[in-house]
């Protein structure tokens, strides 16, 4: 059950070394949850429930937190509810630290129970502990909060913590002092960081330099508060951009201070002699052009309507009765306009005005006359527009045809004429040409503009996989082998006679299987300096068996050896006979 307080709540703590720190370790404590309503030995409270006050100690960083002296600080509360309870947050812990945050800390909080009402009970005893949590955690300087969960075995607490920097001081440890301050010192307030921000209207490293009017001239003004701008001598106006003549100077003009330079027609030091009587005087009127002609006089040219030894004098274009057709001619200051009667427009009144006797309308409209006969308007029959029905009405404009398809005109419809690949009112619709399934053997359909791709499997080919692939395209058999294909369209090699392997690349001749020192075939006296070897061999192995036998050939020696040498070039003697 919750309990609130309905007086903001007093925080009492004691801190080992009353000073003023670098920085303050700040607790809040949001919600305490003891279901059962149990102290930590198990026992029951009692019929009133567990009145509930915290401790809290703050210490260095410990591996395992063990007990002992609070280093940083230690605190504790008054009753706070009893149970289960939200605490409010004006509730919060703020421990002072003298010396630079180490940026890691160890905490301990104790929920006890108390037997009083309001004040915390007998803190000592360890039957009244209701819990005890422990952490380590590590900490920045900041104003936010983290927000943390800590369970034991019949209770939960949740909490925040921060730590945050004295007034005045800020950075990464609390060590850079910024103090505002309004006055002949500097005006400034402190950033986040801890770096001076100028008042508005203050400026320099200790914002105390005045920032003048804008567009105050720096060379000549300055100021000594913000928005001011105060004229240097020689100076004036509102940005003290305005030089000051001579106070002598008479019809002249100054770009620096105390100058004196002549207007035209004007001379002498103080330009108060007169040179231009047309610049003086300006005699020409309405716009005409003076000419200076010496010794005080001048000539006018006068403008178009404008007479006279001045121009002053306006000539009126209406005696030459330039209006026609009966029409009044009016003066103007810009010259005169025409009145035209009735029938009659133009700037002289030179052209007829058509009225509905004149049939004006085209395509059978009807003529409706306007202003006392004076104007008409045209009612067009369907399918025309413009001034006198000349226009024939464009169906189309209102009908946007989308994927390149352009509207055409049937009858009283207009409809969409859509390219190869789309279809719908608008030719938005995409045609599926993939729809009517002509992709074969399981191959996969691609649908595009007016068009289709089939994704074949292995072992098809074609625009519709529908032929079988050719492997045997590639000629992959070597040394005249054969190749044929198979049913799933692969490909085998029927090899030649010496000639092996999946594309018959092995040739059976050159090779050997005795172990003994490689004899290459590959040239054919070696073949013969071979056979007469083996032959001579053979023929002196037969000659000592005949001795032993007894055996007496009639053939000669020479016959027998001539026979030999003839069978050493086409293959091996033996038995009395060559054999190839």
């Amino acid at each position: 059950m919750a309990v609130w307080f309905t007086s903001v709540l007093a925080i009492v703590f004691t801190v080992s070394t009353q000073v003023f720190g670098t920085g303050v370790f700040e607790l809040e404590l949001n919600h305490f949850q003891n279901t059962k309503g149990l102290l930590a030995n198990g026992l029951s409270c009692g019929m009133s429930g567990c009145r509930t006050y915290f401790k809290v100690c703050l210490k260095n960083f410990q591996k395992e937190v063990s007990p002992g002296n609070c280093i940083f600080g230690n605190a504790s509360t008054p009753v706070l509810g009893t149970d289960s309870f939200s605490i409010r947050p004006d509730a919060r812990l703020r421990l002072p630290l003298n010396f630079t945050w180490p940026g890691a800390f160890s905490l301990v909080v104790e929920a006890w129970y108390s037997a009083a009402a309001e004040q915390p009970g007998d803190t000592t005893n360890p039957e009244f502990l209701i819990s005890s949590f422990s952490i380590q955690r590590q900490l920045g300087i900041g104003r936010e909060w983290s927000k943390d969960v800590l369970s034991g075995r019949q209770t939960e607490l949740r909490y925040s913590y921060r730590f945050i920097c004295n007034e005045n001081y800020y950075g990464a440890t609390c060590n850079k002092k910024c103090a505002p301050r309004d006055d002949r010192f500097g005006h400034f307030t402190c950033k986040p960081d801890g770096e001076k921000a100028c008042l508005p209207g203050w400026k320099g490293e200790y914002c105390q330099e005045p920032i003048c009017l804008e567009g105050c001239n720096e060379r000549n003004g300055n100021c000594t508060l913000p928005g001011e701008c105060k004229c240097r001598e020689g100076w004036q106006g509102l940005f003290c951009d305005v030089c000051k003549l001579h106070p002598s100077c008479k019809h002249g003009t100054c770009k620096e201070a105390w100058q004196c330079n002549c207007k035209e027609g004007w001379g002498g030091i103080f330009c108060d002699q007169d040179l231009n009587y047309c610049t003086h005087h300006k005699p020409c009127a309405n716009g005409a052009t003076c000419l200076n002609t010496g010794q005080g006089s001048y000539t006018c040219t006068c403008l178009p309507g404008f007479t006279g030894v001045n121009c002053d004098s306006e000539v009126r274009e209406c005696d030459r009765q330039t209006c026609h057709n009966g029409g009044r001619c009016l003066d103007s200051e810009d010259g005169y306009r025409c009145e035209c009667p009735q029938g009659f427009e133009g700037q002289h009144c030179e052209h007829r005005v058509l009225t509905c006797a004149d049939t004006p309308c085209f395509q059978g409209g009807t003529c409706q006359e306007r202003d006392n006969g004076r104007s008409y308007t045209c009612e067009c029959p369907p399918g025309y527009t413009g001034l006198n029905c000349e226009k024939k009405v464009d169906k189309c404009t209102s009908l946007q045809c989308t994927n390149g398809g352009h509207c055409v005109v049937r009858g009283n419809l207009r409809v969409c004429s859509c390219r190869s690949g789309f279809t719908g009112l608008r030719c938005q619709i995409n045609v599926n040409e993939c729809a009517a399934n002509p992709c074969a053997n399981g191959s996969t359909c691609i649908d595009r503009i007016n068009d289709y791709t089939c994704t074949c499997p292995l072992g098809y080919t074609g625009r519709h996989c529908d032929k079988p692939t050719d492997h045997c395209a590639s000629q992959p058999c070597l040394n005249g082998g054969t190749c044929t294909t198979g049913a799933k369209g692969q490909s085998t090699c029927i090899c030649p006679a010496h000639y092996s392997g999946p594309q018959c690349q092995f040739n059976s001749e050159h090779q050997t299987n005795t172990p003994s020192p490689t004899i290459s075939w590959e040239s054919s006296e070696k073949q013969k300096l071979v056979a007469i070897v083996l032959g001579v061999g053979i023929v002196a192995v037969l000659v000592l068996l005949c001795i032993i036998n007894g055996i007496y050939y009639s053939s000669s020696t020479l016959d027998f050896l001539w026979t030999v040498y003839k069978c050493g070039e086409t293959g091996i003697y033996l038995n009395a006979s060559c054999c190839s």
